[in-house]
């Protein structure tokens, strides 16, 4: 077989200057790649609902307390007096009241992005102390105000969160022109023991409400941890 040697030789240069072969184009990433990914979103942070009952003898200020502190419209289950109830309440310093709780009153009041205060005003007076163990089911703890023109109507919610285990302070009430008292000699009147924080406000000034709040979710904390300390 004859071999063709006609064609010119390939000079060493003509192989300097070929151009380069192209590299393969990346491949876009396959859809649900890693590279393709979102990066995960953060779990959503459902606050935690704390139940605070506020509790006391009638015409305390727990509708009045309930109202100036909630973030919401409150709940009221206020009702006018009449004469059928004359000679069961007592109103000896409150001549002027002229509703009252009949149920409950409700609000709610952030304390911060995890723990929201679901607050439970209870009735005062007496033929409705029954709805007390209902509205306790599941209570952190209470806020018992305390009026001390009518000092003696706070013992019997003392006793009753006492009974129950359920912590709690007492907020003397301030109205205009009662007698003013050291805390002292308040908590010496009501026979509490000297871890119970009493405390002045004002049920009618948000500030000075929330400042009970909070004394009631640190005085809780403390004996949260006093108790663990003990085990």
């Amino acid at each position: 077989m004859a071999y063709d040697d006609s064609s010119e030789p390939v000079s060493a240069s003509a192989v300097d200057t070929a151009p380069a072969p192209r590299a393969p184009a990346p491949r876009p990433p396959e859809p649900g790649a890693a590279g393709d990914r979102p990066a995960p979103a953060e779990p959503e942070v459902f606050p935690q609902a704390l139940k605070v009952l506020v509790a006391g003898g009638f015409g305390a200020g727990k509708t009045t307390f309930v109202g100036a502190v909630s973030e919401i419209a409150p709940l009221s289950t206020e009702e006018l007096l009449t004469q059928v109830g004359a000679g069961l309440d007592d109103l000896t310093g409150v001549e002027a009241k002229t509703s009252t709780t009949v149920a409950m009153d409700f609000g709610r009041i952030t304390l911060d992005p995890r723990h929201v205060l679901y607050l439970f005003g209870t009735p005062g007076q007496e033929r409705f102390w029954f709805l007390w163990d209902e509205l306790c089911e599941g209570a952190l703890g209470a806020v018992v105000l305390a009026d001390t023109r009518r000092l003696e109507q706070s013992f019997s919610a003392v006793d009753f969160f006492e009974q129950r285990g359920i912590g709690f302070v007492v907020a003397v009430n301030e109205f205009d022109g009662s007698y003013r008292y050291d805390p002292e000699e308040v908590r010496a009147a009501l026979g509490l023991d000297t871890r119970v924080p009493v405390i002045l406000c004002d049920a009618r000034i948000a500030s000075s409400g929330i400042r009970t709040l909070v004394t009631l979710v640190q005085h809780l904390l403390t004996a949260a941890t006093s108790a663990e300390a003990a085990l």
